[in-house]
């Protein structure tokens, strides 16, 4: 019997982009195209008006994935210590979706950040960068830790991190929406 390693996980080779959907401030960071390493790009300003079609920030971070030629764009799911979801998750849920259709067919995935503001403010307090200055950066201090958490997952696992965007509305399969 012929019996050989799986094939079905390809390695994926390719920039990756993370974000960091804040209410005022959108926080980006990008990997190399190894998806080892990640590290902070920019913070984008939050339109005043989100719900527009073609919302400025919206517009800027598919400008930031076209730039960057990314294969995959992970979006921060933030969830209580629970596990549940309130408005901050559901935001980013309807942040990722409309990225989504605008950047298809770069496909978009939510990987749970639980405390990574937290986890940058601490960060950049402890290496020294002052409370103003922490406020223009801590965005991309944490989209560089959501990113980071799923690539490492990624490499531990062999599948995509967390849980895939659908752009034609549909729930994703149970598989996909792994918590």
């Amino acid at each position: 019997m012929n019996q050989s390693a799986p094939t079905s996980m390809p390695t994926r080779h390719g920039r990756r982009v993370g974000i960091d959907v804040g209410s005022v401030r959108i926080g980006v960071a990008a990997s190399d195209p190894d998806a080892l390493l990640a590290t902070p790009v920019r913070t984008v300003a939050r339109d005043p008006d989100p719900t527009a079609a073609a919302s400025a920030d919206l517009e800027e971070v598919a400008a930031i994935v076209t730039e960057l030629a990314a294969v995959e764009v992970v979006v921060g799911l933030p969830r209580t210590l629970a596990g549940a979801e309130g408005p901050a998750a559901e935001a980013a849920r309807t942040y990722a979706g409309r990225l989504s259709v605008r950047i298809a067919p770069v496909p978009v995935r939510l990987v749970d950040e639980r405390l990574t503001t937290v986890d940058a403010h601490r960060n950049l307090r402890e290496s020294g960068v002052d409370g103003r200055r922490q406020r223009s950066v801590v965005d991309q201090a944490a989209a560089v830790l959501i990113l980071q958490g799923a690539l490492d997952a990624e490499r531990n696992s062999g599948r995509p991190p967390g849980e895939l965007v659908r752009t034609d509305g549909r729930k994703p399969r149970t598989k996909d929406r792994r918590r």
